[in-house]
C-alpha cells in the first residue's frame, strides 16, 4: 500500500509518497504566493493551498498504481486563522504564525486575562502568532466578517475539509490556538467565551493518526482514487516533523533549524515551565510535548548571507572558520522579534562585540552561534523541569551544514543524530497516514521502523567547556539590552 504525506508550509506544500515499509518513493512541492498587505501582516489565500495541493497530488500519484493509496494526512504550518461562512467560503485570507498585528490582543489575554488563567485554561500563555488573539482581532477591527463566522479552522484541516468535507483538527495542532484545554484534550470553555466564539464554530478534535473520513467522491475522480482512500487528522507542523525524525516517547529530543527554530522534546506525562516560556502542546503520538520556538533561525544566517553578504554559496563563508569557542563576536538572533524564551515581538538582532581586527567569518559564526545559543536559552528551560535529553536529531535546512551541527552539539552538550532521510512533516504525515491505515499499531512503531540514524556529532569536552562560558556571556546580553527595543 502507498501512504501520502502532505506538508503544507508557509511558502510551499510539499506531498511524499511512502510505501508500506517505509521507502520513499516520490516528494513533489508546489509554491504558492504569501502577502504582506501592511507592515507586520502575514496572509495567504486558503484557495491557493488546495490548488497547489491538488496540483501536487495528481503529479506525485502520476506514475503509481492508483490503486495502492491508502490514505493520505498531513502536517501544516500552525496558528493560522481561516474562517469560513455559511456556505463554506473563506471569508477573508488566511492570517499566518508569522503575522504579528495582534500585539494589542496578545497584550489584553496575558495581562486582562492574566497568565495564570491562560496557563490554567490552556497551559500556555498567548504570543502574536497564536490563533485566538487573531480571533479577538478580527472581532474588534473586522466586526463584519466576524459575523459572518460559522467554521474557524487551522490551515492543513482546510485541506482535510476540501478532500473529506469532515470539519476535523488533531490535538497537536489544535494547542497552539490558546482555546484548547491542552492536559485533557479538549476546547477551552472559558477561551471559546473570552474570543466570542460558540464550540460550534470549532472542529471536532481528533488524535493525529486517527481517521476522519475518506476521500469526497467527486475529489477521488478528479484524482484517480478510490472513494476509500482514507483520510487522518495529521498534525501540527512541528509535530509532524518529530514523528518523521522519530522524535516520539519519553524524553526524545529534536531540533529544527529552518525558517523559524525549534527544541521539541517529547514526554509521556503533561507539564508545564513556571513562567511559560516553552510551549506545552499535546503530542501526535498520543502524549504530550514541550517546545521551545525561535523565530528566526536559519533565516537568520539566510539573511547574513543573502543580504548582507550578497552571496548565496553559504559553504563557502564557513570555510574560513576555524576557531570555535573563542569567538568575542556575539549575535542576538531575533530579526523577527522572539517567542521562546523571552515572549517579545519588539525584540531585535544586533552584533555586539566587534573591534578593528573584526573579520566577516567571525560575524558569520557569530549567526550560526547565536542561534545555537537561543535554542539552548530553551533547553535550559527544559532542565529545570529535570528534562535532561543527553541526545537529540537534527532537520530543517540549516541541519545540512556540519559546521553548524558541531557548534549545535558542543553548546547544547548533546549528542546529535544525523538522519537518513531528513523530510520532515511530509515524511510524518505518511507515517500517521500509515498508522490511520493500519499498517503499524501505533506512532512509535513506525518511527522505530522507518527513521535511521546515519551519523552522530559527540560533543568534544574542551570545546563544551569553551561554549558553557561563551554562553554564559550571550545570556547576559537581552536582559542587558531589553530596555532598547
Amino acid at each position: 500500500m502507498l501512504y501520502i504525506g502532505v506538508d503544507l508550509g508557509t511558502s510551499a506544500v510539499k506531498l511524499l509518497m511512502m510505501d508500506a515499509s517505509g521507502d520513499i518513493k516520490k516528494v513533489v512541492s508546489r509554491e504558492y504566493p504569501l502577502f504582506f498587505p501592511q507592515p507586520g501582516w502575514s496572509e495567504q489565500h486558503p484557495e491557493d493551498w488546495f490548488t497547489q495541493a491538488m496540483d501536487g497530488l495528481k503529479e506525485l500519484t502520476a506514475e503509481c498504481d492508483k490503486s495502492q493509496v491508502a490514505g493520505i494526512s498531513f502536517g501544516g504550518q500552525m496558528h493560522g486563522l481561516v474562517a469560513l461562512d455559511a456556505d463554506d467560503q473563506v471569508i477573508r485570507p488566511a492570517i499566518l504564525w508569522n503575522d504579528g498585528r495582534t500585539g494589542e490582543e496578545t497584550e489584553f489575554l496575558n495581562t486582562v486575562i492574566g497568565k495564570d488563567k491562560l496557563s490554567a485554561y490552556t497551559a500556555n500563555i498567548a504570543f502574536a502568532g497564536f490563533t485566538a488573539p487573531k480571533i479577538l482581532w478580527m472581532r474588534k477591527h473586522e466586526p463584519e466578517n466576524f459575523a459572518k463566522i460559522v467554521k474557524i479552522m487551522l490551515p492543513k484541516d482546510y485541506l482535510a475539509y476540501r478532500l473529506s468535507g469532515i470539519f476535523c483538527t488533531d490535538v497537536s495542532d489544535a494547542s497552539g490556538m490558546l482555546l484548547m484545554d491542552v492536559k485533557h484534550r479538549c476546547w477551552s470553555k472559558k477561551m471559546l467565551d473570552i474570543c466570542g466564539i460558540t464550540g460550534e464554530m470549532l472542529p471536532k478534535l481528533y488524535e493525529s493518526y486517527e481517521v476522519v473520513g475518506t476521500l469526497k467522491k467527486e475529489i477521488a475522480e478528479e484524482l484517480g482514487f478510490s472513494e476509500n482512500v482514507k483520510i487522518i487528522a495529521g498534525a501540527g507542523d512541528n509535530a509532524a516533523a518529530a514523528v518523521g525524525t522519530g522524535t516520539v516517547g519519553e524524553g526524545k529530543c529534536n531540533i529544527s533549524l529552518g525558517t523559524s527554530g525549534t527544541i521539541f522534546i517529547s514526554s509521556g506525562h503533561f507539564g508545564v515551565d513556571e513562567y511559560n516560556a516553552l510551549h506545552s502542546f499535546a503530542h501526535a503520538d498520543g502524549h504530550y510535548h514541550l517546545m521551545g520556538c525561535m523565530l528566526s533561525a536559519a533565516s537568520c544566517n539566510k539573511w547574513w548571507n543573502e543580504e548582507i553578504l550578497k552571496t548565496k554559496d553559504y559553504s563557502a563563508e564557513q570555510t574560513g572558520i576555524t576557531k570555535l569557542g573563542e569567538n568575542h563576536v556575539y549575535f542576538l538572533p531575533y530579526l523577527m522579534g522572539e517567542r521562546s524564551p523571552h515572549n517579545n515581538p519588539d525584540a531585535r538582532a544586533m552584533f555586539i562585540g566587534m573591534s578593528m581586527d573584526t573579520k566577516k567569518e567571525e560575524m558569520t559564526q557569530a549567526v550560526l552561534e547565536g542561534v545555537a545559543f537561543g535554542l539552548r536559552d530553551s533547553l535550559e528551560v527544559a532542565r529545570s523541569l529535570g528534562i535532561s535529553p543527553e541526545r537529540t536529531k537534527i532537520c530543517g535546512g540549516g541541519a545540512k551544514s556540519s559546521l553548524w551541527r558541531q557548534i549545535i552539539a558542543n553548546v547544547m552538550n548533546l549528542k546529535v543524530d544525523v538522519l537518513e532521510n531528513e523530510e520532515g512533516p511530509a515524511l510524518g504525515g505518511a507515517m500517521l497516514a500509515a498508522v490511520g491505515c493500519g499498517e503499524y499499531p501505533d506512532v512509535e512503531t513506525a518511527a522505530a521502523k522507518i527513521v535511521k540514524v546515519v551519523d552522530t556529532v559527540t560533543p568534544e569536552p574542551e570545546l563544551t567547556r569553551k561554549y558553557e562560558e561563551r554562553y554564559q556571556y550571550f545570556r547576559k546580553i537581552y536582559p542587558t539590552v531589553k530596555e532598547l527595543f
